[in-house]
């Protein structure tokens, strides 16, 4: 059975400068960015992958994962169909928090704010980039309800790149495009020996950052 990390006695990786409130003084995007660019570096599986927590309208939390495609002062960017669960879900209740891990290189960040949707011209832009058959899936796809069986989902595909046919642009489906995430509270964990780990909060308190450290 592996152990899990913080049961051993050596820290890991097996050097590493030790996370501190200083390294994001001058906000969370800077560091952000180096973590996933190690992350991106150490060959994680997914490194943009992170888990998407929003909240149904029983008030039950609900949670999925989705793939970050931006970051930026103006927040943490993902793409998905505006009718889909987590879509109308934000809609009612615009706040979410997602979580990247990164556990090979033993750290973590979790973003939590409101949630706007993003501009058209990034949707379209990225838009742009995606392989077409991705393009074809989300006209396709009634995402998040039922359907009877894969045929008939494989079957509305069929369709759909017949519609447009091998050559034609295709265009952005209305009901699909870019949430930003405006950050209010970003942690950064970062794993350590006998389960002592560092973990850094900055924080949006009424227009004033506050960062400080958590014990773990």
């Amino acid at each position: 059975m592996r152990v899990g990390y913080g049961e051993s006695t050596t820290e890991h990786p097996d050097v590493e400068v030790d996370l501190d409130v200083d390294q994001v003084e001058s906000g969370w995007l800077p560091l952000m960015r180096h973590w996933l660019e190690d992350a991106i570096e150490a060959e994680v599986p997914e490194p943009n992958a992170m888990t998407l927590g929003t909240v149904d309208g029983n008030g039950h939390p609900r949670t999925r994962t989705v793939l970050c495609k931006g970051l930026s002062e103006d927040g943490v960017l993902f793409f998905t169909n505006y009718e889909s669960d987590k879509g109308r879900q934000i809609a009612a209740h615009p706040h979410a928090s997602v979580t990247f891990a990164w556990t090979p290189i033993a750290r973590q960040v979790s973003v939590r704010g409101r949630v706007v949707r993003a501009p058209a011209s990034a949707t379209q832009a990225y838009w742009r980039t995606r392989p077409r058959g991705s393009q074809l899936g989300a006209w396709a796809s009634q995402q998040s309800q039922p359907v009877t069986s894969r045929g008939d989902l494989d079957a509305a595909l069929v369709r759909e790149a017949k519609k447009y046919g091998p050559d034609t642009d295709i265009p952005v489906p209305p009901h699909w495009g870019g949430f930003l995430i405006r950050p209010d509270v970003v942690e950064f964990w970062q794993g350590r020996a006998n389960r002592m780990h560092n973990r850094i909060r900055t924080s949006d308190v009424d227009g004033t950052r506050v960062v400080e450290r958590l014990q773990p």
